[in-house]
């Protein structure tokens, strides 16, 4: 695989990297087969491979590395997607994988998911010395643990019972999205070496995107259909779960929203100016400006149909 990373290869990286053995019940086959045919972008893990190489990382432990942090991510958004959560139909523009295969179905393929995603994530980080190691385990399970990510998802589950407001919103973001996009910048850097400045000015890039990326989640559920996200939308009204556009009103999020991307961009220069093989987050920057621009022309028409 190129430096940049192939979308491709990454999509047949994503079917292939969980091998799947004769003998195995057909329901649980059918089902894995149904998410590893249906990987999504694949924006996060050509994000992780570009980070690790650009710090010296192998291109195999790159990939691996990639790979695993997408199966976390795939697992995370199957839980998320199930009844007792969120109750979505649709994710990826493809059934979610309960409606077709059931509860139990779908939970045994996120942990099979899991499971392969540790096998891969450590097979990449013992090519690293035994401290990047060990900073970058411990890393990787704070960040998916009872820190991050499952933290974030508790809290989600318990919104009702929580302040609505900015405060407990990005709160909640923090533990699950921001989580997510700070194993995609950090933890490839950290396994490839990355000094306390560089770390800390992508922890910083980081949580600006991070909870950019959630703001715009938000409206687009609020905003946009099906047909246009690929997932099951209007469930954070429904089920009473935190919105940024529910919370401070479309116009609020769209000003917090460009603030973050600001505040992300002086901590981006700042990490390129000494990392220059990290030029290409300033093409995900500029993608994740048109995507502000996209809903915020739909904010724009909404708010114009809500004046009398």
């Amino acid at each position: 695989m190129d430096v940049k990373g192939n979308s491709n290869s990454f999509a047949e990286g994503f079917r292939s990297s969980l091998p799947l053995p004769m003998g195995m019940d057909p329901h649980f086959e059918e089902s894995l087969r149904h998410v590893l045919d249906t990987p999504g972008s694949l924006v996060r893990p050509r994000i992780v491979f570009q980070v690790a190489r650009a710090y010296g990382v192998h291109a195999d432990s790159a990939k691996q590395l990639a790979i695993a942090l997408e199966y976390f991510h795939t697992a995370s958004l199957i839980f998320d997607d199930l009844p007792c959560m969120d109750d979505a139909a649709q994710r990826r523009g493809a059934p979610c994988a309960h409606v077709v295969y059931g509860d139990a179905g779908a939970i045994l393929t996120a942990l099979a998911l899991i499971n392969r995603a540790y096998a891969l994530s450590w097979r990449s980080l013992t090519a690293c010395p035994a401290e990047l190691q060990q900073r970058s385990l411990e890393y990787l399970e704070q960040r998916l643990g009872v820190e991050g990510l499952l933290n974030g998802q508790s809290l989600d589950l318990h919104y009702a019972t929580l302040p609505h407001d900015r405060e407990t919103t990005e709160r909640i973001a923090c533990g699950k999205t921001v989580s997510l996009i700070r194993l995609s910048l950090v933890l490839p850097a950290i396994a490839g070496g990355a000094n306390a400045r560089e770390i800390q000015l992508l922890e910083r890039v980081a949580m600006c995107w991070g909870l950019s990326y959630q703001i715009v989640d938000d409206l687009k559920d609020v905003l946009q259909g099906d047909a246009e996200t690929g997932k099951t939308g209007a469930r954070d009204l429904l089920l009473d779960r935190p919105n940024i556009a529910f919370a401070i009103g479309i116009p609020g999020a769209m000003q917090r929203l460009t603030h973050l991307i600001r505040l992300g961009d002086k901590s981006l220069a700042r990490v390129l100016a000494t990392r220059p093989s990290l030029s290409f987050l300033a093409k995900l920057r500029s993608d994740l400006e048109e995507e502000l621009v996209r809903v915020t022309q739909n904010a724009c028409a909404a708010t114009m149909w809500e004046q009398p």
